[in-house]
């Protein structure tokens, strides 16, 4: 397959290291941000709760649309997720591991084909997969004037 997909959003410092996030061609509501105190202000989730957000979110998700393809009609799914954090060899904190706990609210034996969708489920997770094999990133700074600097 050679279809590529492209979004894209943008931030605007509001104070210190709070920011706005706007998801640009949708209808979703600005998001605030923030660094956790002592740094931040606790104005919203920071960066590293969104990423373990993120995860969580997509393997939910994921999940569900792996039972409903299948003829489920499943309750409400719940999703608990917890982030170690850890420092790298440079003495970086970087999280270390996300660990994800799926609940269903059925009865296993009431969902139709449950061994194939919890053996395929986590393959069309579009994050945790990305996370999992990592994300080339490319950064560039600007200054005020365009030019790069980065």
């Amino acid at each position: 397959m050679s279809d590529t997909q492209t979004f894209a959003l943008s931030l605007e410092q509001v104070d210190n290291y709070e920011f706005r996030v706007r998801f640009d061609d949708t209808s979703v509501p600005d998001l605030l941000t923030d660094e956790s105190a002592p740094l931040g202000g606790d104005a919203g989730p920071n960066p590293s709760r969104l990423l373990v957000t993120a995860v969580a979110n997509c393997l939910a998700a994921s999940l569900l649309f792996a039972l409903r393809k299948f003829k489920n009609d499943p309750g409400p799914l719940r999703a608990e997720a917890k982030a170690t954090m850890d420092r790298n060899d440079k003495g970086r904190w970087r999280v270390a591991r996300v660990a994800v706990d799926l609940q269903l609210s059925d009865a296993a034996e009431s969902l139709e084909h449950l061994p194939r969708i919890l053996e395929q489920f986590e393959d069309f997770c579009i994050v945790t997969q990305s996370v999992r094999e990592g994300v080339e990133v490319d950064v560039r700074v600007t200054d005020a004037q365009g030019a790069v600097v980065h």
